[in-house]
């Protein structure tokens, strides 16, 4: 885990992903900003707001909220828990695609 106020990307199952450390609580966002598609990563973090490296909007990095434009969309968030020393992440069950009847 990165330390206290600062972040850190990954990638889990083709996913770009941004783990914050917020005064040692963890919290997992997908690692695009919802208004221009850019990284996260890179971003300045300050207690729960993370400001966009690129325009300087800035979200809630516990849900994923919008707090300033021009960032208006949430930003998708995951559940993430300490279990000793690792981290558990919720990411949703991939779609299973069922093939066309005939």
């Amino acid at each position: 885990m990165p330390a206290p106020g600062k972040t850190q990307a990954f990638r889990v199952r083709g996913q770009a992903l941004l783990l914050c450390n917020v005064d040692g609580t963890p919290y997992v966002l997908r690692d695009e900003c919802s208004h221009a598609r850019t990284q996260l990563a890179g971003g300045r973090l300050c207690g729960f707001v993370l400001e966009c490296p690129l325009h300087g909007g800035k979200l809630d990095v516990r849900d994923g909220s919008p707090v300033a434009p021009p960032i208006r969309r949430q930003v998708a968030s995951f559940p993430v828990r300490r279990t000793g020393d690792r981290l558990e992440l919720g990411l949703p069950t991939p779609r299973a695609t069922t093939p066309p009847q005939p």
